[in-house]
């Protein structure tokens, strides 16, 4: 059978083809209970087996403490852009970092529940930089510190998280951190609260993971619907309302296949090599550009730019002939991005890398 092509997408993204396979083998028939996981209750044993294993692997994974709760929850990150400062807000004084489109779209939301104050952004340079901690205007009062860790579409990423309390501020960290999760670890001693929306680096859409410190929960202001309560999802050890039961199924593979390949430390090792091929060949040809600040640049979201946008369409026409897919830049920055999350193998950027080196030679 011939390899599937190479699929760059920023999200829903690829999944490991391994996976996909279990999941086609068991479709009609989980491990002998004669039904496919769509079709068996969220509160019957089966799947009661899948989603305890899936938060022991999640919890093991990412080496998540005790005292923070696991969340399997629906909205998506845009979901959680409301579901935050409903939850911890307390209707208070609430600090955003503004470092991409994502955090900017966190903030924006924010100003329905709370006094959303804009503590540092990098607007001015277009979104290619990351403002120094060190710089900025933190409240004494806010209930909680939003940044987005890793920004999808301008290709900025905090490699290491900040650390508030040196900086002066009582206040928890939360980090939106869909487009990284499981591709690196997290300093929980540094974290109030973790979310992702699945659907980039751990399964399809309509998962979201909540991971949150116990003392963060019950907080949650009167309008708050019941089913976005962290308090009451977590009592109800996410049986609230009935939960993604497929999303959390696949979710659940793929940390067992991460488990497999060794881990999150190794993930955070290929993302390191792949991000360095990538980028080692865009800084090199003297043909495709990549603005952000090499020290801040995502390893998993990589933005590069042709010398001529009228080049873009044969690129991306010559890409997919080649069995690499879903190259295009994001509709309000342009170009071009490869998005390299767990499921793409090293062979893949090699691909890439060897496709753009032969497009430059015949139109340079």
């Amino acid at each position: 059978m011939e390899r599937r092509p190479y699929n760059f997408s920023a999200g829903p993204a690829a999944l490991p083809e391994e996976v996909l396979r279990q999941a086609a083998a068991e479709m009609l028939d989980w491990h002998g209970s004669g039904m496919g996981v769509m079709e068996m209750s969220h509160r019957g044993r089966e799947f009661g087996a899948i989603i305890a294993q899936a938060e022991a692997d999640l919890r093991e994974l990412l080496a998540v403490p005790a005292h923070f709760k696991v969340l399997f929850m629906q909205g998506g990150g845009i979901g959680e852009n409301a579901i935050v400062p409903l939850n911890l807000s307390r209707g208070g004084v609430v600090d955003f970092v503004v470092t991409g489109s994502w955090s900017a779209k966190s903030y924006k939301e924010a100003q329905r529940y709370c006094e959303a104050r804009l503590a540092a952004s990098n607007e001015s340079d277009k979104h290619t930089s990351l403002p120094s901690p060190a710089q900025w205007r933190l409240s004494p009062e806010a209930s909680y510190v939003h940044i987005c860790s890793n920004e999808t579409i301008h290709g900025v990423e905090f490699h290491e998280l900040p650390d508030l309390a040196a900086l002066g501020s009582r206040a928890p960290l939360v980090i939106d951190c869909s487009s990284h999760i499981l591709s690196r670890p997290i300093d929980w001693s540094r974290v109030g609260l973790a979310f992702a929306g699945a659907q980039k680096n751990i399964g399809p859409a309509g998962l979201t993971i909540v991971i949150v410190r116990e003392d963060l929960l019950g907080h949650a202001l009167p309008v708050c619907p019941s089913a976005f309560d962290y308090r009451i999802v977590a009592d109800n050890g996410s049986m609230y309302n009935t939960p993604p039961t497929y999303a959390i199924y696949i979710a659940g593979l793929v940390f067992q296949w991460l488990k497999r390949q060794g881990g999150v430390a190794e993930m955070e090792r290929r993302a390191v090599a792949k991000a360095a091929l990538l980028y080692g060949h865009i800084d090199g040809s003297g043909y495709y550009v990549n603005n952000v600040a090499p020290g801040c640049r995502s390893r998993m979201n990589v933005p590069f730019f042709l010398p001529d946008d009228r080049l873009n369409e044969a690129f991306l026409a010559g890409a997919k002939e080649r069995g690499l897919l879903q190259l295009k830049g994001h509709k309000s920055v342009g170009g071009m991005r490869a998005s390299l999350y767990n499921a793409m193998p090293v062979e893949g950027v090699q691909a890439l890398v060897d496709y753009m080196r032969e497009f430059a030679a015949a139109h340079g």
